[in-house]
């Protein structure tokens, strides 16, 4: 009889354990399904996905902030050396679009942000520079490198994604931008 009594304990055990991993694959399956939406890659005609960061006076800062506008998005990082190479042309690239329906954002994913300011002084970069510490905007885009830059028409969406660094003062790679203002001009 005890005997009887102990396998009903084991299997009542047994049967609840099984009950609650059940449950934990019910609930990770349920949040994989209800996040699916972000796991699609960001490409050329879909919205730019928003996102809030603070630049370097800890102001906070929306990408939606700049909506009307041609915004180019480019994420980079203090110990990418192809990105360093690559600022001076953005720098005069944004020096030259000043007053036009256009705004540049510079979106840090370094980890350790007490190295961007002195990056930031040292190339006089005056264009804004926000800070991704977190990595909330590089998985929001799912970054596969950097630099990476994204050229947002002005109703937001994506008509452009340049991996790797450019030359910014040449005109075959400001298409897609100047079309764009072009057209906003046209309005």
């Amino acid at each position: 009889m005890e005997d009887i009594k102990a396998e009903n304990n084991a299997a009542k055990k047994y049967g609840i354990i099984i009950a609650v991993v059940l449950i934990i694959i019910a609930g990770i399956v349920y949040y994989e399904w209800k996040n699916f939406e972000s796991y699609k890659p960001v490409v050329i005609g879909s919205p730019a996905p928003d996102f809030e960061l603070k630049d370097l006076t800890k102001k906070p800062v929306k990408l939606s902030d700049y909506k009307g506008k041609v915004i180019f998005l480019n994420f980079w990082a203090t110990w990418c050396k192809p990105c360093k190479e690559e600022m001076p042309s953005m720098e005069l690239l944004y020096k030259a679009m000043k007053g036009k329906d256009f705004e540049m954002i510079a979106v840090s994913i370094d980890r350790d942000i007490a190295k961007v300011e002195p990056f930031v002084k040292e190339l006089k970069l005056t264009f804004p520079i926000l800070l991704d510490f977190m990595g909330k905007a590089d998985r929001r885009y799912k970054l596969t490198g950097v630099p990476e830059t994204y050229i947002i028409d002005q109703n937001g969406v994506i008509v452009e994604k340049i991996l790797g660094p450019r030359d910014w003062t040449r005109t075959e790679n400001l298409q897609a931008l100047l079309s764009l203002l072009k057209k906003g001009e046209g309005k």
